[in-house]
Order: C-alpha cells, then structure tokens, then sequence
C-alpha cells in the first residue's frame, strides 16, 4: 500500500496490487471513518465502449439517484444538420448539468500524449455543453428521462454547468486539464468520481448541489474528487450551525443542525431505514404518472422532496416506520396520527417538510390531511413573514392492509401565500392545535 496524508484528519491509500482501488482514512468527530472506493462501474460488455460509458453513466444516477432526473441525449435541427444536445443531461429544481462523457477506446501511451489527449477532448466537451445550453435557450427540446416520460427542456427555465466526463482507466496522476471559460460553471470528473458522489449522497438534487459548489473552485487532479469532498465534509462538520428561530414552526420547536455533506455515505447505517425515503419518493414519482399530473409538477414536486438532508433520511426513515408502527396499533374503529414537520432555508426560499401517518386512508382521512398542510403552511408563512418565499410539502402514509405494498401515500403541495379565510384558519386550528417540530 502507498500512502499520502493530505491533513491531519485525512489520509489516503492506493492499493499497489490495484491502483484503481482507493481508500481514505478519515478522521470525525465520531470516530475514525474509512471509505473504500472501487473503480467505476462495469461498462456494459454487449455495446461499443463510447456508448456503455454513456450508458454506465446514466445507470449510477438512475439507481443511486432518482431515474425521474436523468436526461437522455437528443437530436435537434440546426440549419441544414442536426445537433446533439449533450450525452446526458441532470435536471432537477431549477438546476441543470449537461454531461458530456469522453470514453478513451485505444491502449493509453505515455503519460505526456495521455495529458495531451484529456486535455483536447475536455476542452471538446466544454464547448459541446455550451452548444447545447445555447441551443436550448434559443429553442426548448423534448427530452426522455430515466422514467420513460418526456419533458419539454426551455434552456432559460435553468442555471446551467458543464460536466466533462472521463472514461479513462489509466489517467496520469496529477493531470488537472483546463479549459477556456464558456460563461456558466464547469468541471472534469472521471466516472469513478461520479459513481463515488452518487453512491456517498444517493441524491440527485445533492450531487446536483455539490457540483456547482465546487465547479467555482480550482481545478483539481482527475480522480481527487473524493478527497476534495471529504475535505469539504470535514468543513462542514465544523461549522458554526446557521442561527434559525425555532417558533416559526410553533411551540416546542426544535433546532438540528446538519453538515451539507455527511462523512458517512448515505445508508450507511446499521438498518436499511433510509430506503424509506426513496420508497416514498418512488411512491410519489409513480402515482403522480397514474394521475396523469404535468410532467414538469411532477418533477418539481420530487425535486422539492429530495432536498431533504442527505444526513437526516436515515433518521426520518426510521421515524415513519416507527409512526406507521404506531398508528397501526390503534384500537378498531379509532383513527391515530403522527406527524413530524421540519423547516429549512435554501438558496430559492423556504421549505416545510410534513410527514404525517395515519391508520387507515380514507377519504375523510386524506381530507384531514390536506387540512393539517394547508394550516402549516399559513401558519408558518405567517410567522415568517414572507409566505410567498414558502414551499410546504406533505406526505401521509397509511397502512396498506391489502397486501400489495406496505403502505398508501398522498402527497399535498402549496406554495405562497394559503389565501385561506380567518374562518377556515380557526375550524383548522381546532381540528389541528399548535405542536412541536423540528427547524434546521
């Protein structure tokens, strides 16, 4: 094994029987963390190395992430020809990475050709991004994603950047290629990078964050991306908590603090509760396709939801199985619930999220429900005083006692000010007083 420290709380090792195994040694404030990273992902044997690139690409943010928010490649008229608008394209919210991937097909040569050739082909890749986002803003573009279903991209609804990606197997070390700028953020990462961020985050809405963090930094050696993470992990952890007034979500308010980005890779824990999140967003994805909602609700529905913390889902996971557990146990004919609601800033506003379980799922069940969000919503939009910032979005789940699947979800959205009377707010009230939740 050969070893680098990069700081007292970081150290890595490269295995010398097989270098494309990297591990980092991490020191936390819980302990020592070791994070052993594999090489990317197996290219699919039955197609031509450019494309299983492509296609490997987009497996590791379809299953780690949400498939709902992988774009794929299509052709558009220019002129007399056509345009290709990227290789892949993530979209979530109102951010947007256009991924150009450059697969490496012939026997490496020497380190100084192999930097050469990186070097040509990023600077390639840039500038076929910046088409496409050109392209784009001058014309919007159907696109497919992941789900099958098809949205119509307008290149002005999103901020852009520009991932040149890399499949290369032997990428000299300490080669950081540059490029000219093209007037929107932009940075190279091997795919062994891209499977290591969304294996560590399994959230497309996060990579999606972390990628413009750090595409306005300095350019780093190709394949470091996960120390640069993990060093800015480590700043994170030590940061001071954001100061947030905690009766905006009422009394008994609570405040958590959260790194943006956890040393501990998402699910890491000893139970499979954080896959209760992605179930619940899988819920959602599928039966907002069954109601036929617009495709572009649909999307900004599931990118609202998964802004939830990398950090805290396995601990809301374990929290809903615990609610369901509960609500279930009601004697017959009684209904129980249990909620939990949590209040957190981001870069375009402000975001209540409610969970609530309830015993069974009914119509007068799923009318309650929608009264407890509406009621949240205005009355932390109040207390904010800026309703218009706020997004509340609520999940239920209730015991499914068919058999077919562990539970039934609903999902209630609002947005701005609730416009309900003084009289709506006051029956409300009295069907849903005043608790506690959490505020971050």
């Amino acid at each position: 094994m050969s070893a680098v420290t990069l700081s007292d709380a970081l150290w890595r090792f490269t295995s010398t029987d097989d270098p494309h195994y990297v591990s980092l040694i991490v020191e936390t404030p819980a302990g020592t963390h070791i994070r052993r990273i594999p090489p990317a992902m197996s290219l699919p044997p039955d197609v031509e190395q450019g494309f299983g690139a492509e296609k490997a690409a987009h497996t590791a943010a379809a299953t780690w992430g949400m498939p709902d928010f992988v774009f794929q490649s299509a052709l558009t008229r220019k002129g007399s020809g056509q345009r290709e608008l990227g290789d892949r394209l993530l979209l979530s919210g109102k951010r947007g990475a256009v991924i150009q991937i450059k697969s490496r097909t012939v026997k490496p040569k020497a380190d100084p050709e192999e930097r050469t050739w990186i070097q040509k082909v990023t600077s390639k890749a840039m500038k076929q991004a910046k088409g496409t986002v050109r392209t784009l803003r001058l014309q919007p573009a159907d696109l497919v994603n992941g789900r099958g279903t098809t949205l119509s991209v307008a290149g002005d609804a999103y901020e852009w950047m520009a991932v040149s990606l890399l499949d290369h197997n032997h990428v000299p070390d300490q080669t950081a290629p540059r490029f000219e700028p093209i007037g929107m953020p932009a940075l190279t990462l091997t795919r062994r990078d891209w499977d290591f961020l969304f294996d560590q985050l399994r959230s497309t809405t996060a990579v999606l964050d972390y990628l413009f963090r750090v595409a306005e930094q300095p350019p780093i050696a190709l394949g470091d991306e996960p120390v640069r993470y993990y060093e800015l992990a480590a700043a994170d952890a030590a940061a001071p908590p954001q100061a947030i007034d905690t009766e905006l979500v009422g009394p008994g308010g609570r405040h958590f603090s959260t790194p943006l980005l956890p040393q501990v890779p998402a699910g890491a824990g000893k139970t499979n509760a954080h896959l209760v999140i992605r179930a619940v967003l899988e819920d959602v994805a599928t039966s907002m396709l069954r109601d036929g909602v617009a495709e572009s609700d649909r999307l900004t529905v599931l990118s609202d939801l998964d802004r939830l913390p990398v950090s805290m889902r396995e601990e809301w996971g374990q929290l809903l199985l615990d609610m369901l557990d509960d609500v279930e146990q009601a004697p017959d004919g009684q209904v129980k619930f249990r909620s939990r609601r949590q209040l957190h800033e981001v870069e375009d506003g402000d975001r209540q999220m409610l969970f609530m379980c309830a015993t069974r799922f009914d119509k007068y069940v799923q009318a309650g429900f929608g009264s407890f969000v509406m009621l949240r919503h205005h009355q932390v939009g109040e207390r904010m005083g800026r309703p218009d910032s706020l997004c509340s979005v609520g999940v239920m789940l209730a015991p499914n006692r068919g058999g077919k699947r562990p539970w039934d979800t609903m999902l209630v959205k609002a947005v701005g000010p609730s416009h309900l009377t003084p009289e709506e707010v006051n029956e409300f009230a009295q069907l849903w007083p005043d608790g506690g939740s959490s505020a971050e």
